[in-house]
């Protein structure tokens, strides 16, 4: 059994054979997204959240065990290594307790305790401690010599080592650790030098702010980090001083004789000195953790519904890159998503000409048979889109407005340029706004998830942490989707299971050279993927036109020969069991259960065969504003209007009403009933209706809400 199979059981309350099987499929290699699939019998149905937090808390015992092992050679090193230490350090499962047993015998700077101690002093700390002595005075006495000029000084610096000692008390710092636990505040103030100027007016609200740290949400906390960064606001962590130090005195004040006033007087110096930045920094540090993993949670929450987002499919679309100065740069792609024309239209100011620019916009529908066009949602969108829509075709034609966050990003990054090197930036963004209609997936997965701009303080989070995050979350997305293994981009082939920048451009290559892949088994042709790369990934790319209809489905190959039993068993060919209910309603799936696949694996077969290859998002749906509201001028107090929900947070939802500037429904106005979490009620780009209930013309601020209104 893995030595933390037990401890993690215990953690995620999971069974322990699940948690040792997905250990040993994560330690094979298998990622997660094939375990949760494919391995339903090895671990008992466990979702993705569960294997991931498995895998999780696998890496975090791993890394404490390595601690653990380097404390205990440390202090072995040292010759300090007694049986009961070492078996507190063998059965800690609390970082900070770790280091609290390791505190006394970690190498430190030359503190006043070390001086004191090379001083000889040692021997008088530990009799005043001890506190039995009536006169430590006078035994103080005896250490005068060298450096130490009078019994005075051989007092002050035996509490410096008393100070020091209690600092590092195990006992003592879980004491004080408690308090904090329950009772710190975190307070912040404006640094009063900086108080009028601009920067600083957005944190107007922490300029003179407390309140329990444990209550503080992650947004207000990373936001006064912030404002501590830019050198605004003073942040503090603090608990009642008075009941620390009693608690302190409690535990180690046993007389009231002289050694005990001098051991109160240690208390305090160490505690003031030591102990209490010790804990305020482990309680920053530890607050600020738990914020960025909340702040981490809300950006991959938002990914995912950004990645997930409905595609229109493949169709011919016209890509429009909106602006004013320079224009509108417009492309035609077909329906694979290549670049087949690309101009400029001037409709507004200072150009204003509108009707060259209808010619130009109805000749390229036409010439190219376009069936959609997308407008992004920067500069200019709203007027680009009333142009657009005023527009008369000689075919039907939807208009989309997308979001193009990261596109200009897209369009300067070495990706862009591999995919166009003769195209300028204003081209290939002009690309993405189109091609992220078509699949929202295939596109966005280009784009560091950093750059497509639905987080919350990403800036200020563990980036390494971050990065890790997003990149399961991009994984769990296209997983989820399948991939065309025909038409994917290396970019979109590198998140399949099993594969990687490496054999995406392999797979490409030999694409390229070979042609399309007609069977799943070709995959094992492509080198250096090999049988392992080819059991994760192969259940997740599609063929479309394979001659074998199960090769575009997430049937595994591996069950291949199950489904042509049944086939067999029901006197029918495999595509008279595809998308025939009927037909799959006469198979008993007692019969089909062996030793490795089990009732969960045929399940999904059977859902597989009813809708083989189906495409779990939504339909994309048109959206239109006011046509009334355009401006902040134009919005008044009351006024109801349609939305699109641009960006979630703790703390609300922010959503473009299409004035451009996004209002604000805070958590409170979401709906008529309490919301702990605003991914409750509503999701990335939901189409929805807000009222405006307030407006800041001077900050650009405007409050929504959602209450009263009805859906639908």
């Amino acid at each position: 059994m893995n030595a933390f199979t037990l401890q993690i059981s215990k953690e995620l309350n999971l069974p322990v054979h699940s948690v040792e099987n997905t250990l040993q499929l994560l330690d094979d290699g298998c990622t997660i997204p094939f375990i949760s699939r494919y391995r339903k019998e090895r671990t008992g149905s466990l979702d993705e959240v569960a294997v991931g937090q498995i895998q999780e808390r696998y890496h975090w015992h791993k890394e404490f065990q390595k601690r653990k092992e380097s404390i205990l050679k440390s202090i072995e090193t040292q010759g300090k290594l007694t049986p009961k230490l070492k078996l507190q350090i063998d059965n800690c499962q609390d970082s900070n307790e770790l280091e609290d047993y390791y505190l006394p015998y970690k190498a430190k700077r030359h503190t006043k305790a070390q001086i004191a101690r090379e001083q000889g002093l040692e021997p008088l700390a530990t009799l005043i401690f001890l506190q039995r002595e009536p006169d430590p005075e006078k035994n103080a006495s005896t250490f005068v010599k060298g450096d130490i000029a009078n019994a005075d000084s051989a007092v002050k610096g035996a509490l410096n080592i008393i100070a020091e000692t209690i600092s590092e008390d195990e006992q003592a710092r879980r004491d004080i650790r408690n308090i904090y636990k329950h009772e710190a505040m975190i307070s912040s103030k404006v640094i009063t030098k900086v108080k009028h100027e601009e920067k600083a007016q957005k944190y107007a609200d922490y300029f003179n702010f407390s309140e329990p740290l444990r209550r503080c949400s992650s947004f207000r906390l990373l936001a006064m980090r912030r404002g501590e960064t830019e050198g605004i606001l003073k942040v503090s962590i603090s608990a009642d001083e008075e009941k620390c130090l009693r608690q302190l005195n409690h535990r180690f004040v046993n007389s009231q004789g002289t050694c005990g006033k001098l051991v109160r007087q240690a208390i305090e110096d160490g505690y003031k000195r030591l102990l209490k930045p010790s804990i305020e920094t482990e309680f920053s540090n530890s607050s600020k953790d738990q914020a960025c993993k909340e702040a981490i949670d809300v950006f991959a929450d938002n990914l995912r519904q950004l990645l997930l987002a409905p595609p229109l499919g493949p169709k011919r679309v016209m890509g429009v890159d909106p602006g004013f100065r320079t224009g509108c740069k417009v492309v035609c792609l077909d329906a694979q998503g290549n670049l087949l024309h690309e101009e400029v239209i001037k409709p507004h100011p200072p150009v204003n000409d509108c009707s060259g620019a209808a010619k130009q916009v109805e000749r390229m529908v036409k010439d190219y048979q376009i069936e959609a066009i997308s407008i992004g949602n920067g500069t200019a969108s709203r007027e680009t889109s009333s142009f657009i829509h005023g527009l008369t075709f000689d075919h039907p034609v939807q208009v989309f407005v997308v979001s193009e966050d990261g596109a200009s990003v897209y369009s300067a990054s070495e990706t862009a340029r591999e995919e166009f090197p003769k195209e300028d930036i204003t081209v290939r963004g002009a690309v993405s706004i189109g091609r992220r209609l078509m699949d929202p997936l295939a596109e966005l997965v280009k784009i560091d998830p950093k750059s497509i701009g639905v987080g919350q303080y990403q800036h200020d989070v563990d980036q390494g942490k971050l990065k890790e995050r997003l990149d399961q979350t991009v994984v769990s997305c296209v997983n989820s989707i399948g991939v065309n293994l025909n038409t994917a981009s290396k970019y979109l082939l590198s998140y399949v299971s099993g594969l990687g920048p490496v054999l995406s451009q392999n797979i490409i290559d030999y694409r390229k050279k070979n042609g399309a892949f007609t069977s799943r088994v070709q995959l094992l042709k492509v080198p250096r993927l090999g049988p392992n790369a080819y059991r994760q990934c192969a259940a997740f790319l599609r063929i479309p036109n394979s001659p074998n209809p199960l090769d575009n489905s997430a049937v595994h190959p591996e069950s291949y020969p199950v489904v042509e039993k049944m086939a067999k068993d029901c006197d029918c060919k495999i595509t008279d069991l595809i998308g025939h209910p009927d037909q799959l309603r006469k198979i008993h799936l007692t019969d089909y259960v062996t030793d490795t696949i089990g009732m969960p694996t045929l399940t999904d077969i059977l859902k597989e065969l009813e809708k083989p290859g189906r495409d779990p998002r939504n339909q994309v749906e048109v959206f239109e504003f006011d046509p009334n509201v355009k401006t902040l001028e134009d919005l008044q107090p009351g006024m109801v209007l349609p939305g699109i929900v641009t960006n979630i947070t703790q703390f609300g939802a922010f959503v473009d009403i299409g004035v451009h500037q996004d209002g604000l429904v805070h958590i409170s106005q979401l709906s008529d009933h309490f919301v702990k979490s605003p991914g409750e009620v509503v999701k990335l780009h939901q189409h929805v209706k807000v009222r405006v209930l307030d407006i800041d013309q001077v900050r650009h601020r405007i409050a929504l809400s959602m209450k009263g209104i009805v859906k639908g």
